[in-house]
């Protein structure tokens, strides 16, 4: 497979839908003025993320959308044949009751290509969403790939699911703030800051793919998003990234020779010693 030109967006979204899809209009051109195949956006691209991790507001909370809604139509009309993966918060109906999930969506004008539903909640978020239960790989026009929702990342088990299953690109799409508990007067300063850099790198680097990482910007409610959108390689070397602001890290990227590259001598996946690890589940 040809070399890939890989987005990785960090940008501010809000409740508003509509205007949601205007400004995710305008960075999908931007990125295709770029020559990028893949674009990743944040998660809560439509109609944004808490405003309260611990206690969430249930008068606020952002609006769910069904799987088939006219907003991810539109999403799709706009990617074209560009590969996008976008969050938002996804409403299911089961047994007559609502339940809704932080949802991840892969796309292009032909249609969905993969979804994704966040299983680890931190924090109160069980209060405003249901958790999902698996992790699955699949098959696109720029290669085999997997989707994480922000706090997914933080479990090494989930990436090395999704690298198990042959994906060789790995999208993590970030509503990732600030601490809220040890707030610190700059975001470069902030622990989860530094974190969420130690796991773009670490996953890749252990699981030997490409990992693109998004994430919000701005505030909602009480939170402070951090941005820090990048590109790392089978290596840990971070390729292209933005900063706390808003703003497209771009690289192009041989997906496929990479990867070999990197398991030519060591293969974390083939070395593994499953055997030998305790206490992990079934």
């Amino acid at each position: 497979m040809a070399a890939v030109t890989i987005g990785a967006v960090a940008a501010n979204f809000g409740r508003d839908l509509e205007r949601c899809l205007s400004k995710a209009g305008r960075i999908v051109e931007d990125a295709r003025t770029a020559g990028v195949d893949l674009l990743v956006l944040p998660h809560a691209t439509l109609g944004g993320y808490l405003g309260d991790m611990v206690h969430p507001d249930s008068r606020a909370l952002p609006p769910p959308l069904a799987e088939g809604s006219e907003e991810l139509e539109r999403f799709a009309e706009m990617a074209e044949d560009m590969v996008v993966c976008l969050g938002y918060t996804e409403v299911e109906i089961l047994d007559e009751d609502a339940v809704t999930y932080n949802a991840a969506v892969c796309l292009t004008g032909d249609g969905v290509l993969g979804r994704h539903r966040k299983v680890h909640q931190p924090l109160g978020e069980w209060q405003a969403t249901s958790a999902g239960g698996s992790f699955e790989a699949f098959d696109t026009p720029v290669g085999r790939m997997g989707m994480l929702i922000d706090y997914d990342k933080t479990f090494p088990e989930a990436a090395r699911t999704l690298a198990l299953d042959g994906a060789n690109l790995i999208a993590c799409l970030s509503a990732w703030p600030a601490s809220v508990t040890e707030r610190a007067s700059r975001l470069s300063q902030d622990r989860q800051s530094r974190l969420f850099d130690i796991y773009d790198s670490a996953r890749a680097a252990e699981n030997q793919v490409v990992w693109v990482s998004s994430n919000l910007t701005g505030a909602m409610g009480g939170l402070r998003f951090l941005g820090q959108a990048k590109i790392v390689g089978p290596g840990g070397d971070i390729q292209a990234r933005t900063q706390g602001k808003g703003g497209l890290a771009v690289a192009t990227v041989d997906v496929e020779a990479e990867v070999i590259r990197s398991r030519r001598m060591l293969s974390h996946l083939k070395e593994r010693a499953p055997a030998a690890y305790r206490g992990l589940g079934s």
